[in-house]
């Protein structure tokens, strides 16, 4: 017992920091509970010794007052287990709530992160995780656990009635323990399986989802359809094995139970026979019996619950786990923008190849820097790093000569604008996406959308800034999404700018806006890193850096790397 408390111990030292102190806070909420299972299962000793006064003294003697004073005291006894198991039941509501909302907070961080890393198709999932935790801890099934250790009182007062009555109970026990082992062996796997299933299908699903105009086009529907309906079968028929070894097994408890309710009377029977038990002890006792298994019965018909709360549990400890919640750095100055990378090296899980490879270089505060190369060089995992977007490296990220790690994120935030390639926006309007969702301020909003020359186009909407995106941006064209993403990337005057392919879906009117926001940029100052794959910016850009295959193949000014770069191609191929 006590290398098993030790163990119980160490499993806990060994959760996440989140969940320790999550389960911490709610610790005086669980004692609580259990003072309240110890006070209702010492009162429910209370209609056991009634019954025995009423067959044992009141029926023999017919005494009308020690009959209305036992049933007084008896319904006053009953009245008090109910109210304390109201209370118990809210204080768990209430825990379970507790638990989620300090839970969650650095749960959304950690999903956030995974989703930064590409690490979990679905991060969210560990959400409904959380919801399965917490339905399970205010639910019927966690009261067993309170119950259980009552047992053995029942069991004792069954010995102290009759040593016969007392082994029956012990036999009992043990059989609904083997049916709850048995539960675990023949649907320990399978369930997770079935679990497992369930979650790959709906993030198949989402995906198919989130591509249906694609699909729609190119006539995959069938095909895909048919994939999906074969992982759904399987998941079917998965969870159907684990549904029908858990109806069975609880088939067999409902027998059991309804016959252990017969032996017990009529064991006690039999006693009574030989004149070594009263019928009121008879009566009590299979009461106690029936009392006493209550808790084990409830954990049979509770064990996949239980299941499947565990493998949320350890998924949840398992995300914490990848994906610790780091502390904020402790710079929340404005930067002035010289990046630095000293030998840095990014990969990513399950690639063994790194996306960055040893790169080096120094790129000064205030300067347009254009970065080009083929596909998969790295162009835009270096645009991530910049940002401090790939906590996972090797080697030093520096900003304004400090390690990226050391500044402050929701401070350098601020002073920071980014396009990515991928651009989705967020449901809103056009300026609360602009403003990022921040407490608006319609000048400066102006002032980044008229900076990315989108000024007239917002104006041409009926709504104006008022106008909704849609999620994702999904109510606005590829074009115009990118440029609204610029003025945001725009707004609040940055220092340090990093554009990933942002004319990749301009039409010239749109190129011709880009070009004028960076050269003001450049005019005042700013260190603007720029992805490109076109000709045009690399006229206005101080420095040229050229990847190849995550490594730095040129890096200079530019009209000298394009120098070098001349004699074998031109600045588009090697873009």
């Amino acid at each position: 017992m006590m290398n098993r408390i030790q163990a119980l111990r160490e499993d806990f030292k060994a959760l996440p920091t989140a969940l320790k102190t999550a389960l911490s806070q709610t610790q005086r909420e669980f004692v609580t509970v259990g003072v309240f299972s110890m006070v209702i299962n010492g009162l429910m000793l209370m209609p056991s010794l009634y019954m025995l006064q009423i067959y044992d003294r009141v029926m023999i003697s017919q005494n009308d007052i020690t009959l209305l004073a036992s049933t007084v005291l008896l319904v006053a006894v009953l009245a008090l287990v109910g109210a304390v198991e109201v209370m118990r039941a809210r204080l768990l509501v209430r825990t379970g709530i507790k638990l989620d909302q300090s839970l969650s907070p650095s749960l959304f961080s950690a999903c956030f992160a995974a989703q930064q890393a590409k690490a979990q198709s679905n991060p969210t999932q560990v959400f409904t995780d959380v919801t399965q935790i917490r339905q399970f801890l205010t639910g019927n099934g966690v009261f067993a656990f309170f119950d259980a250790p009552w047992f053995f009182i029942y069991l004792g007062v069954l010995f102290l009635l009759h040593p016969m009555l007392g082994w029956l109970g012990l036999g009992c026990a043990a059989v609904l323990l083997g049916l709850a082992w048995l539960g675990h062996r023949l649907t320990a796997a399978p369930s997770k399986r079935a679990l497992d299933a369930g979650i790959e299908l709906n993030a198949d699903q989402l995906s198919k989802f989130r591509n249906a105009e694609a699909i729609e086009a190119m006539g995959m529907l069938t095909r895909l359809r048919a994939s999906w309906w074969q992982r759904y079968q399987d998941q079917a028929h998965a969870q159907a094995h684990v549904d029908h070894v858990s109806h069975t097994l609880s088939a067999v408890s409902k027998f059991f139970r309804y016959t252990q309710q017969s032996l017990s009377l009529g064991v006690g029977a039999l006693l009574v026979i030989r004149g070594e038990l009263s019928p009121g002890a008879m009566i009590v006792a299979n009461m106690l019996m029936t009392r006493a298994l209550q808790p084990l019965d409830l954990m049979v018909s509770s064990w996949r619950m239980l299941m499947t709360t565990q493998a949320a549990l350890q998924r949840v400890v398992k995300l914490f786990n990848a994906h610790p919640e780091r502390k904020p750095g402790h710079l929340s100055q404005t930067p002035f923008g010289q990046i630095e990378f000293k030998a840095v090296s990014v990969t990513v899980p399950g690639r063994t190849e790194p996306i960055l490879n040893q790169v080096s270089l120094v790129i000064p505060a205030g300067r347009v820097v254009c970065v080009v190369g083929p596909s998969a060089s790295g162009k835009s995992t270096l645009a991530r790093a910049i940002l401090g977007q790939w906590p996972e490296h090797t080697g030093d990220i520096l900003l304004d000569s400090a390690p990226i790690e050391h500044w402050n994120s929701q401070s350098l935030g601020q002073h920071v604008g980014y396009l990515p390639q991928d651009v989705r926006l967020m449901d809103g309007t056009l300026a609360q996406n602009i403003a990022r969702f921040a407490q608006l301020d319609s000048d400066q909003v102006v002032a980044a959308a008229k900076t990315a020359g989108i000024h007239a186009m917002v104006l041409s909407f009926a709504k104006g800034y008022d106008t909704p995106a849609g999620e994702a941006g999904h109510l606005l064209s590829a074009g115009q999404r990118q440029r609204l993403a610029l003025a945001r990337a725009l707004y609040g005057n940055p220092t340090l700018v990093v554009l990933d392919e942002p004319n990749a879906n301009l039409d010239d009117p749109g190129e011709q806006g880009l070009l004028q926001a960076v050269t003001q940029l450049k005019a005042e100052g700013k260190t603007v890193v720029l992805i490109t794959h076109r000709q045009p910016i690399l006229d206005i850009s101080d420095l040229l850096l050229v990847m190849q295959a995550g490594r730095v193949a040129q890096f200079g000014p530019t009209a000298e790397v394009l120098a070098r770069m001349r004699p074998t191609s031109t600045p588009t191929s090697a873009a």
